[in-house]
């Protein structure tokens, strides 16, 4: 996989609609979901991203390996939090979590990483006056979307390996592994940048 990108190509309505209107949704979800408190509201936030991989037409293949990334790094945080502060509030941390970074990942499987970076390039432009580079800012923001649909996806998948080899309890069978396939898929990164030209600058 492209570690520069995550993006399923698709016709849908989400795929269509602009960059910065997706970019503001996925904004007000995410400050929403810390403004609400209550399981069952998050619960309807939580639902409503998933009928939005329905609307984006997302395959199942694709769909669930979002879907076991999100909900391994979900209910790792529950089970700390269920520990530390009781169910109560696990269950809201955990819905939260689910819901904001499902939405990431839709945002990221429905926009092109160039498209983020092109919008993002725009609104920046009067900053040049400043010293700033739009285009580096740009993608830096681009890449931090994908970094965390790539993160869950790598979760997902050590949780996959942890449970064939029977070690589903163990914290170091999940952790190690997870470090460094996170520190291998940044090297990669940082080859893929360094081919166009971003270490140059």
């Amino acid at each position: 996989m492209n570690p520069l990108g995550l993006y399923q190509p698709g016709s849908s309505p989400l795929h269509r609609l602009g960059v910065g209107w997706k970019l503001l949704a996925l904004l007000v979800l995410a400050s929403g979901t810390f403004v609400l408190s209550s399981p069952v509201w998050l619960g309807v936030v939580v639902a409503a991203v998933a009928l939005g991989f329905v609307v984006a037409r997302i395959p199942l293949r694709r769909c669930w390996a979002a879907a076991r990334g999100v909900l391994v790094i979900a209910a790792f945080l529950f089970l700390v939090q269920w520990w530390l502060i009781g169910l109560d509030q696990a269950t809201v941390v955990g819905l939260r979590v689910i819901a904001t970074l499902a939405a990431a990942t839709l945002f990221t499987l429905t926009t092109r990483i160039d498209a983020i970076v092109a919008m993002l390039e725009r609104r920046l432009a009067p900053l040049r006056r400043f010293g700033v580079r739009p285009g580096d800012v740009a993608l830096l923001v681009g890449l931090m979307f994908q970094a965390v649909t790539t993160l869950t996806r790598i979760a997902g998948e050590v949780r996959e390996a942890q449970r064939a080899r029977g070690a589903e309890r163990s914290v170091v069978a999940f952790a190690v592994p997870l470090l460094v396939r996170t520190v291998r898929h940044a090297d990669e990164l940082g080859e893929a940048l360094a081919a166009r030209g971003m270490g140059d600058r």
